[in-house]
Formats: structure tokens, sequence, C-alpha cells
């Protein structure tokens, strides 16, 4: 979801509004590697050429300043709930960290992967 918040080509009326709403206040909650996974899916898209050096800077500033609340929680249970989540709906368990939290802290998830977004609805997570 964060990337298309950064790349126009990626962004839909229903992201934009997402975004529009986190920017007006509204808290997000995220597992502690969505920094790291953001920051990594930028600088990949960057070196292949995807950005600019310019979209890439101001994707920085922009993601920087969402400010959400990061979730501790989560890493104790990579080994046990997170893990068994990515077992029973095949994600990985970096994908099932978002699942596992959505569903531990009973908030919506805010996904555009297909195979994240069908295993949130199975366990009845709702979407923004």
């Amino acid at each position: 979801m964060a990337l298309s918040w950064c790349i126009p080509s990626q962004s839909s009326d229903t992201t934009d509004h997402l975004l529009d709403d986190i920017l007006a206040g509204c808290e997000f909650t995220v597992p502690t590697l969505w920094a790291f996974e953001t920051a990594n899916a930028l600088l990949v898209l960057w070196r292949r050429k995807k950005l600019t050096a310019d979209e890439y800077s101001e994707a920085r500033v922009l993601l920087d300043r969402l400010r959400p609340s990061v979730d501790s929680e989560g890493a104790g249970l990579a080994t046990t709930r997170v893990a068994d989540l990515a077992i029973r709906h095949e994600l990985t368990v970096y994908d099932a960290s978002y699942l596992e939290l959505a569903q531990r802290k009973h908030i919506a998830l805010a996904t555009r992967d297909q195979s994240l977004s069908r295993a949130a609805r199975r366990l009845g997570i709702t979407s923004p």
C-alpha cells in the first residue's frame, strides 16, 4: 500500500483517500518490518530505474512524514502465531505479520496484495 502512495501509476481513488486520511491525522499501525520493507522497495525501484532520483527523494520524504504507530508485539510472535498464519494461508512470514497484526488488534488491513487480501477476508478482517 505504501508504494501506491509514492508511485502515481500504482495509486487509485482508494489508496489516495487512505493517504489523505493518514495525512489528516488518522492513525495507522504497522509491523516493525514496515519501514525496512518500504525503504527497500523504494531503493530497488530506484536502482532498476523505475524511479528517478527526484521521485525516490520525494517518496522518502512522504513516507517519513507518515509516522505510523509501530507494533512491537508482533516480532515476538514470528515463530508462533505469524508462522502459523503463513502456513495456513500460504503467505510469506512477512505478509503474515500484517495479517496477524490486523487480527490481534482488530483493525482493518490495507493491502494491494491479492493473497493477503484473500487471507484477510477468510478471517473476517476488513479493509479500508
